[in-house]
């Protein structure tokens, strides 16, 4: 991700990561310190944009909107698409699903991250 981020999002990052919403305080109570068994960066610069949280390791993104994204799916759904293309799952939850349902937010999160595998099936006997 080095030589990626522009300078605008790389200086405006520190200044989010000062005053997240509440549902962003509240994911990110669950998320930091590696609880998920994934280590979680917030407010991080890429490209043009400023990624809610996102875990490098599991290229992982998690978006967590406000109303005002009702107004620019088209511009969120061109960012997605943009971090699909740089090999990132994207996941978005709204503000109201984090603040009610965080242990269902944080259960999608886990599935993401530890996703069950099919077992192989069994060998034939000898």
């Amino acid at each position: 991700m080095h030589g990626q981020t522009n300078a605008f999002a790389k200086s405006r990052a520190p200044d989010l990561r000062k005053t997240l919403t509440d549902a962003e305080k509240k994911l990110w109570q669950r998320l930091r310190g590696g609880q998920l068994e994934a280590k979680f960066r917030r407010q991080h610069p890429f490209e043009n944009y400023i990624l809610d949280f996102v875990c490098l390791e599991h290229r992982l993104v998690i978006e967590v909107d406000g109303s005002q994204h009702d107004e620019q799916k088209e511009h969120d759904e061109l960012r997605t698409g943009k971090l699909h293309d740089a090999g990132f799952h994207v996941l978005r939850f709204w503000n109201n699903e984090v603040l009610n349902e965080t242990d269902a937010v944080v259960q999608v999160i886990w599935g993401a991250l530890h996703p069950v595998r099919d077992p192989s099936p069994p060998r034939p006997s000898p």
